[in-house]
């Protein structure tokens, strides 16, 4: 495997890190073992950074209707759509994690529409693709299909915040050209 950078932009040391930030990196590398690359990447502007991670962990770390498995899930669809490898692979680990499944992140990222998923996920994976890929003809209808699966209205608003700020970080990602760490590959397999 070639060593290609992690990013088309400079891409700080964590010693180069502003304290804060070097710290969230630090306690990151302790829970998984190694620095994912989008903490150095982004790092290149940490004001932007701080805000970028902070509204990640809004969406992807509170108590919602969703599962956390299920909010990876509109991830690894939505970045699919979006042809963005570094979020698919690495979140695409951490789906198979929280599914507790080896084979979901994989269905999920060539086809969610012929995944192994309930019809409740394919419906929430098909709004979260329509915000994040064609989201001038979302209509009442659509959050409609939402609420007869079960959603709430909570729920409905966080499908299309996640999808909406992964259609951020896809193209931020395919900007500076982010690689996805070796560790993600085989992780949960």
């Amino acid at each position: 495997m070639s060593e290609r950078p992690i990013s088309r932009f400079p891409v700080p040391s964590i010693e180069e890190l502003p304290d804060d930030l070097r710290e969230k990196v630090l306690a990151i590398q302790e829970r998984s073992g190694f620095v994912p690359n989008v903490f150095l990447a982004l790092a290149h502007r940490p004001d932007e950074a701080r805000a970028f991670f902070d509204y990640h962990d809004a969406l992807m770390e509170r108590d919602s209707g969703l599962t956390k498995a299920e909010r990876e899930m509109i991830v690894v669809a939505t970045s699919a759509e979006n042809s963005c490898l570094y979020c698919v692979v690495a979140h695409g680990a951490i789906l198979r994690i929280r599914a507790k499944d080896p084979l979901i992140a994989d269905q999920v990222a060539t086809n969610w529409r012929k995944a192994d998923l309930t019809d409740r996920q394919r419906a929430m994976l098909g709004f979260a693709v329509q915000v994040a890929t064609a989201s001038e003809t979302i209509a009442d209808d659509d959050l409609d299909v939402l609420r007869r699966h079960g959603f709430s209205d909570d729920d409905i608003w966080d499908i299309g915040a996640i999808a909406s700020f992964f259609a951020l970080s896809n193209r931020m990602a395919n900007l500076t050209s982010m690689m996805p760490n070796p560790e993600f590959f085989s992780m949960a397999r």
